[in-house]
């Protein structure tokens, strides 16, 4: 038997992706690019554009795979319930895939069920093939921004438990994966559920494992950064130079419009104090452009609060128009070719400060992780997650390098290796 997974969304979706790849490689199914036997297709539904990505996945998955069961799992599934496939899996029975594989026998099973009130679903990583590894620690979330839609898709915040995460973390390490990143729908909000045991403390504990070169955290909220993470980030170099900060809007109007739990001078405050004690960190965030009532001068006001905080790179989203959410029944909606000039102007600025950043480390040497070996040339990532290229050969895959960063070859820093 035989299988294709197409994966769309978050890392948490990739995460999923890859334990449902390990439960059915354990049952005997082997991996092919097209006429498989089964085909999951993970959805996404942050946006609209996710929504109909989803669709158009499905749709490319049947002709592919035409004589294959059709498996829709995730959260377009658990949003809209209308996938043309098989089997339909909301985000809660991704771990049963192979019973339902096994109880399919041509009619057409849901298993969409309930989120807003459920139990973590136990999963495993056993992926040894990669020199990054995420492990996914917990799911859901309870803010309730103003414009999103996935705590309705994912439910209430749940976490996994501890000893199952250090369990998964020790087996990946002690299989060679040099980094592993933390990834959750809202992980810092780990904990939030249990009794005092919070995210800071998992971190505590994950840092004492034994060859544990690198922990990464794929996204953490600023309002979760407590002194406990800021001392860990200060006096542990296993947690990398580079954390990914939702921002979403830089002026305050908006921010209070979006049900966000900050403002912008808290924002930039508790950016300073990472800074403080890690001068060299990368700072990435993300932004939303075009938010309901949005004017141009709230626009210009998210621009001069970015440069301010003077971010290392600027993931851009215009506003997606999510049905059920409170921004969908506000007034006075953005124009979309407006939509597009903001999106420009943040992307342009993304570039000159990523820039800006990497010419900070030229000249300088660094130590970077070569994932994948391509035309003689070793490509991978630094702990600051600059993307490095450098004249090499496979023998120094998944190993740490050291380089000296030479040149900038966007959106490469061209390196030269060191030999001990």
């Amino acid at each position: 038997m035989t299988y294709k997974i197409y994966t769309l969304g978050c890392k948490v979706n990739t995460y999923e992706s890859n334990v449902m790849a390990d439960i059915l490689e354990n049952n005997g199914y082997k991996l092919v690019d097209n006429n498989a036997d089964v085909a999951i297709i993970n959805t996404c539904s942050v946006t609209n554009e996710a929504d109909k990505k989803s669709r158009k996945i499905i749709n490319k998955a049947k002709l592919e795979n035409p004589n294959a069961i059709i498996i829709a799992v995730g959260c377009m599934v658990q949003n809209k319930k209308d996938a043309k496939a098989d089997i339909v899996i909301g985000n809660t029975s991704k771990s049963k895939i192979i019973d339902l594989i096994n109880e399919y026998k041509g009619s057409k099973i849901n298993k969409v069920s309930d989120v807003m009130h459920t139990k973590f679903e136990s999963m495993k990583l056993n992926n040894f093939n990669k020199t990054r590894a995420f492990v996914k620690i917990q799911d859901g979330c309870n803010n309730f921004c103003s414009y999103c839609i996935i705590p309705f898709v994912r439910g209430n915040v749940r976490s996994k438990d501890k000893l199952d995460v250090l369990d998964e973390i020790k087996t990946l390490t002690k299989n060679g994966h040099k980094e592993i990143v933390l990834t959750g729908i809202h992980t810092g909000h780990y904990g939030e559920e249990l009794d005092n045991y919070k995210f800071s403390d998992l971190l505590n504990d994950i840092l004492k494992i034994d060859n544990l070169e690198r922990l990464r955290i794929s996204s953490i909220e600023i309002t979760e950064l407590d002194q406990k993470f800021l001392d860990l980030l200060k006096n542990n170099k296993v947690l990398v130079d580079h954390m990914h900060i939702p921002l979403q809007s830089g002026s305050n109007s908006i921010l209070k419009k979006m049900n966000r739990k900050y403002d912008k001078e808290y924002f930039i405050e508790k950016i300073n104090k990472i800074r403080s004690v890690r001068p060299d960190i990368s700072i990435t965030t993300d932004v939303i452009v075009g938010f309901p009532t949005e004017t141009i001068d709230e626009h210009l006001e998210t621009i001069e609060t970015i440069k301010k905080i003077n971010f290392s790179k600027i993931h851009v989203f215009p506003y997606s128009d999510r049905e059920g959410t409170i921004a969908s029944k506000m007034k006075d909606h953005v124009d979309l070719n407006q939509k597009k000039q903001r999106v420009d102007d943040l992307l342009k600025i993304s570039k000159e400060l990523e820039i800006n950043y990497m010419n900070k480390f030229i000249n300088k040497e660094l130590e970077f992780i070569p994932e994948v070996c391509k035309d003689n040339y070793l490509i991978g990532h630094t702990s600051n997650y600059l993307l490095i290229k450098a004249l090499g050969n496979e023998s120094k895959l998944n190993e740490n390098v050291k380089v000296i960063l030479k040149e900038i070859n966007y959106p490469y820093i061209i390196g030269e290796i060191v030999e001990k």
